[in-house]
């Protein structure tokens, strides 16, 4: 008879491991590596797309949810943040449930790329630039024109800059027509 249980314990003993490095690079074959903004930064950010209560704020790519915590908890954002990572995801839910931001703010498992934005009033990424050179394409199909997107450290390709600061740069989605 097969005994399963040195097996199963083996198993067991490797996988944390397994679900680290699948977390690391799995987000990296997507749009980036995790790295988080700076609280500072973060702050930056909102103030560059000049965030008010009424706007969504989504985060591309939320990570630990300091983005969409900080739009609901300091300047009264509702907040939408969409994670691919199940790991950041898990950790992002616990956070918005220990900070009581439920009513406020959503985290999306999933991929970026495959997520209405529509809704957004804002867009907040700390992405790659060959993902924030397929996400162009993305906005300009679905974003209403106006919408505010902030890039912390990388610049959008063809998107027109409005404003920066010494980390990230504000962008205006406009129409394909140029309305």
């Amino acid at each position: 008879m097969f005994d399963f249980s040195g097996y199963v314990q083996s198993y067991l003993n490797t996988l944390p491991l397994l679900l680290i490095v699948v977390s690391l690079y799995w987000t990296v074959m997507v749009g980036a590596p995790w790295l988080p903004s700076s609280m500072k930064t973060v702050h930056q950010m909102m103030k560059l797309a000049e965030v008010k209560p009424d706007d969504v704020v989504y985060d591309l790519g939320c990570g630990d949810g300091r983005i969409v915590l900080i739009a609901s908890m300091c300047y009264h954002a509702r907040a939408v943040g969409i994670e691919i990572d199940p790991l950041r995801y898990l950790w992002c839910q616990l956070l918005v449930t220990i900070f009581f931001q439920r009513k406020r703010v959503r985290i999306i498992f999933g991929n970026i790329f495959k997520q209405d934005l529509g809704k957004a009033d804002v867009i907040m990424c700390y992405l790659m630039p060959g993902a924030l050179q397929k996400l162009e394409t993305k906005f300009k199909q679905e974003l209403r024109p106006g919408t505010r997107v902030v890039s912390n450290k990388f610049a959008f390709p063809t998107l027109i800059k409005i404003r920066e600061d010494e980390n990230s740069r504000l962008y205006l989605v406009h129409s394909d027509d140029g309305k």
